[in-house]
């Protein structure tokens, strides 16, 4: 399809040329962008785009000309010598040969066309960043909406932050912990300051202990989704995240794979307290809970009436506490998911999966689901995960 696109060189263009302007090749099949002047969603709408330099209707006069499409050409009328065309794409930047040869390809229809391609990527997903350098500068960063990185140092990733505009989505993983510190990390958060329409902040394998008042200082206040996966949280991170006022937004809140100090848990009841009125997604698989700590927590759970999905896999609990839990949830009626451990009497040794006892296992989710059919919700569904 990209090879077929006619962009020929402006001084050889001819006033009936194609017409195409905007080639949309993103996955999602729903994928519409809504007009912010007549409130409507359209099938294109190019002010989308108005923040990139290279935008095909950057400049007031461009927008002014076009209204979602509403002026439409005649097919009598001569076109302009430059009609440029954006493209539209989720990029994927990996290591494999199909890749490589994609983007390879893809470069040279860039510069086959002039400058009058405007290569527009959305969503933009790298394993390795010094793997695709020549690519990346390619690419017109302010068009990207959502940057995941994987496997990169931090200053490889500020790198890419500068030439971005509106990002809405971030998601980092496995960065370089030698790299998140000093002037590294303070150039990310200079960067994380100018994003307001971040909502979402996704970090995994990124070393965060004792840091994390100074990244909350620079989000936006309203961001309502936080996965800190692997970050080495401590006490004063959760301090931090339960005083700041990001906490009040929180939708999805993911603080999995930490190993969490419970012996104070206040500061996550807080933290539990103060998000509890918009809160429906929360994780804290592998976290260390253990009965005392999540007794504690569950009259603060049974106040999240916004609740849908609980997960709090790999965390050494008893089923009599399982049961209580259960007991106080079937009142959420937002509440569809609950993501398990298994009870520690189903191991002849917690932590061990050779020994784990499956019959014992079938026994307990009989036993939940029995509770779930005796309270009517049938439509609640507790799953377990094994290690």
């Amino acid at each position: 399809m990209i090879d077929g696109l006619q962009m020929p060189p402006s001084q050889n263009s001819s006033p009936w040329g194609p017409k195409l302007r905007v080639l949309d090749l993103r996955l999602d099949p729903d994928c519409r962008t809504t007009c912010s002047e007549i409130k409507t969603t359209c099938p294109f709408c190019f002010q989308s785009c108005i923040c990139s330099q290279r935008s095909i209707l950057n400049g007031d006069k461009a927008q002014h000309s076009v209204r979602c499409l509403r002026r439409v050409r005649s097919e009598t009328e001569p076109r302009s010598s430059v009609e440029p065309m954006k493209l539209l794409v989720e990029l994927s930047l990996d290591d494999t040969s199909r890749t490589r040869q994609f983007l390879s390809f893809l470069k040279s229809k860039v510069d086959q066309s002039s400058g009058s391609l405007h290569l527009c990527c959305r969503e933009l997903q790298i394993v390795k960043i010094s793997a695709h350098k020549s690519f990346l500068r390619l690419l017109d960063l302010g068009c990207t909406d959502h940057l995941e990185v994987n496997e990169a140092r931090l200053n490889e990733v500020t790198t890419l932050l500068a030439r971005m505009i509106h990002l809405d989505r971030l998601t980092l993983s496995k960065i370089s912990s030698k790299s998140c510190k000093g002037r590294n990390f303070r150039t990310f958060l200079t960067h994380l300051r100018r994003m307001d329409n971040l909502q979402e902040l996704s970090l995994s394998f990124f070393y965060l202990s004792g840091q994390l008042h100074r990244l909350l200082r620079v989000l936006p206040p309203q961001m309502d989704t936080l996965c800190l996966s692997f970050c080495g949280l401590s006490d004063r991170d959760i301090t931090a995240l339960s005083l700041s006022p990001q906490a009040r937004h929180l939708t999805l809140l993911n603080l999995s794979n930490n190993d969490m100090s419970w012996d104070s848990s206040e500061s996550f009841q807080v933290l539990l307290e103060t998000a509890s009125g918009t809160l429906q997604y929360l994780e804290l698989n592998n976290c260390l809970i253990t009965d005392s700590t999540l007794s504690t927590l569950i009259p603060i759970l049974s106040r999240c009436t916004h609740l849908r999905v609980l997960s709090f896999s790999f965390n050494p609990i008893t089923m009599p506490v399982l049961t209580t839990l259960l007991h106080h949830l079937t009142a959420l009626m937002e509440l569809k998911l609950v993501i398990y451990p298994v009870p520690l009497h189903c191991y002849e040794h917690w932590n061990l999966h050779d020994g784990l006892d499956h019959g014992k296992c079938a026994e307990v989710q009989a036993q939940l689901k029995a509770m779930l059919q005796a309270v009517q919700r049938n439509d609640m569904h507790w799953t377990i995960r094994y290690k």
